[in-house]
């Protein structure tokens, strides 16, 4: 059996790799080095990087503060060597000098902080000259290293925070406070754990790096293609097969990747083509991918980089917060998932032939295994253990399982290689962790958390209501341009506090933020996934920007109905009656509105019907029972109708 293929058919769920690189390019700045030595070098030291995390998850040998400095080490030398200093006109075959005096910089400045640590947080308060000096060059290095990687919206943010910090004094009404030294910010971002080698970036080096290198390994082992073969062969024959294996292949895969642009140019490439093919338009197809591509940073066990920061902040399991946020992830999937279906209807596409379709028992018996380590995690974080713990032994079970089945297994230079990309996917994470521990301290040692948190609530007029557009407005733009891993504890720091001071659930104020934060990447004009999806279907940017909007409209709104209905995140305050009433009624509504945006439920809908179908879902989507009989009664009426209708012979298109 194991060294069967995975069934005779004809369609290529490989994807066009050339046209994936292409425009992932577009997105991303590293260099590709044709030289064997920088490649060697560029190997050689994310290797390490992996190889140490490993060994710190099982070991922790350093404390907190000398763990980060040597974590931070690995991520800027790998920074300054992948990222030039300009696209267009630095070297992209070789480095310059100003990389490796950066590079060398950056190395030499955190070997003297781990080496000295003990020294440095003992005459804390009483810095030395060269103290101020080494903080200082290692926070303008932080700026470069994230300018480079994540472009410049994080740095800029970063530079106004500490413009703020510095010019207090100058400032009117509120915003005004004493200022603070250039001896007294450098040394305090950069010599404790309160700033640089503060709370994300220690996220980074614990838990964010080991988990990028599990969904390294796990794609090296084959995982990837199992995930995706699973979905064409659950999904792939229905109405609208193709576009509904998009949203399911998305889905598991943003499990392994993290990066909602990354994923759907790694399974656009094959599922935009299939579902041109079968009838639907180039921006949908575009749109489908993005919008599912998304929900990968939403969807438990393996969550975006934030969920783990959400985690730390909340000083709760990891665990917990991936519980609390299934119901709201299964509710978006599912309402991308009914659009898809709807649409399909509405055109009339079918789903491809079975015979062209991985084979489900087959697909199963060839890659079941994959699934053990996934279970692995799900157990050591039931039972408490810490997320890095949790994935060392996930990590574990991934390279020995893997190793059971002859057409998995993997050699030593596939492991090398899942090791060296596992440490270069986590550089960009590091560089936003790092630079957005710069804008939290500047917030710390200000109070500008409390006072913006006043803020919302004064402009709020103390109503929830208005608070909570005010916030997503906040995190929809700051998203745009930022990473979300970023966004979200910007925004975390600064708003969160205002939002549970008005009542609402901490777990659920946090992950209001996260999810609109996600959002970004499908929300026009700036939305990168849609935009990547574009490119891979041949596709008008801002029509697939709008599709991808509209596909993941149930996104938009979710996020209200846990924050008012905090049920659907399984609080322990809820009862079970509570829960399943309000996640029934929340699928109900967010199929109602899946129809009303797709102007079709069993055929194309009337005005009428579409607009009472809206109705339904915002009634629905409110918690309460009053609201919830009466969308109950208008759904069966619409239904009536639409059936009526049908058995009279109106065609669904």
């Amino acid at each position: 059996m194991d060294d069967e293929h995975n069934g005779e058919h004809s369609i290529d769920l490989t994807g066009d790799e050339s046209l994936a690189k292409e425009v992932l390019d577009k997105f991303e700045k590293k260099r590709e080095y044709s030289d064997r030595f920088y490649r060697n070098l560029v190997a050689v030291i994310a290797i390490a990087a992996s190889i140490y995390h490993i060994y710190y998850a099982y070991a922790h040998p350093f404390f907190a503060l000398q763990h980060r400095a040597i974590h931070w080490i690995f991520m800027s030398a790998l920074i300054f060597l992948l990222y030039p200093f300009s696209k267009t006109r630095s070297p992209k075959q070789r480095v310059s000098v100003l990389d490796v005096i950066l590079g060398i910089a950056s190395v030499g400045v955190c070997l003297w902080l781990f080496i000295n640590s003990t020294a440095i947080l003992n005459r804390a308060g009483a810095f030395q000259q060269l103290d101020v000096i080494m903080g200082t060059l290692l926070v303008l290095i932080v700026l470069e290293a994230a300018r480079r990687s994540t472009g410049w919206p994080v740095p800029i943010v970063a530079i106004v925070f500490l413009l703020y910090a510095y010019f207090g004094p100058y400032l009117p009404g509120e915003l005004a406070h004493r200022g603070y030294s250039i001896k007294r910010l450098s040394t305090y971002l950069s010599l404790s754990t309160d700033g640089i080698f503060g709370v994300p970036l220690g996220v980074s080096a614990n838990f964010i790096f080991l988990f990028i290198l599990y969904g390294a390994i796990l794609q090296k082992s084959g995982a990837g293609k199992f995930f995706t073969d699973l979905a064409f062969s659950l999904t792939g024959w229905a109405t609208g097969g193709p576009a509904k294996a998009a949203v399911v292949s998305s889905c598991f895969f943003g499990m392994i990747s993290g990066s909602s642009v990354a994923n759907t140019v790694t399974t656009g490439s094959f599922t935009i083509p299939l579902m041109k093919r079968t009838g639907y338009s180039p921006e949908f197809a575009g749109g489908v991918e993005a919008s599912a591509s998304t929900m990968g940073q939403i969807m438990p066990p393996i969550m975006g980089a934030a969920a783990f920061l959400m985690a730390e902040f909340l000083g709760i399991p990891y665990i917990k917060v991936c519980i609390a946020a299934a119901i709201p992830a299964l509710l978006s999937f599912f309402s991308t998932f009914m659009q898809v279906h709807f649409r399909a209807v509405l055109k009339g596409i079918r789903g491809l032939p079975r015979a062209d379709l991985p084979n489900l028992r087959r697909t199963f018996a060839m890659g079941w295994h994959h699934l053990i380590s996934i279970v692995v995690l799900i157990y050591f974080l039931a039972l408490n253990y810490s997320p890095e713990r949790a994935v060392f032994w996930a990590l574990i079970a991934t390279v020995v399982v893997s190793a059971t089945r002859k057409h998995t297994r993997m050699n030593g230079k596939d492991l090398l290689e899942a090791l060296r990309d596992g440490a270069v996917g986590s550089v960009e994470v590091a560089a936003a962790c790092a630079a957005a521990g710069i804008i939290i301290g500047c917030i710390t040692v200000t109070g500008l958390g409390l006072k913006f948190s006043q803020l919302i609530i004064d402009l709020s007029g103390g109503h929830l209501l208005f608070a909570l557009p005010l916030t997503m407005l906040a995190c929809l733009a700051l998203g745009m341009g930022v990473p979300t891993t970023a966004q979200y504890i910007i925004i975390s720091t600064l708003a969160a506090p205002a939002l549970v001071h008005l009542g609402v659930e901490a777990i659920a104020a946090h992950l209001f933020i996260f999810y609109f934060g996600t959002r970004a990447d499908i929300t026009p004009p700036v939305a990168l996934a849609a935009y990547a999806g574009a490119g891979i279907a041949g596709a008008n940017p801002m029509k697939t920007g709008y599709a991808a909007f509209q596909l993941g409209l149930a996104g938009y709104i979710i996020p209200f109905m846990f924050v008012y209905g905090p049920e659907l995140l399984i609080i322990p305050s809820s009862s079970v009656f509570k829960i399943v009433l309000a996640t029934t009624t929340a699928i109900i509504g967010v199929y109602c509105l899946a129809a009303a945006v797709q102007n079709c439920l069993f055929i194309k809908t009337t005005l009428y019907e579409r607009l009472v179908l809206f109705v339904v879902a915002f009634l629905l989507i409110k918690p309460g029972l009053f609201t919830d009989m009466a969308g109950i009664v208008l759904f069966a009426a619409v239904i009536a109708l639409q059936k009526r209708r049908q058995g009279s012979g109106v065609k669904s298109g």
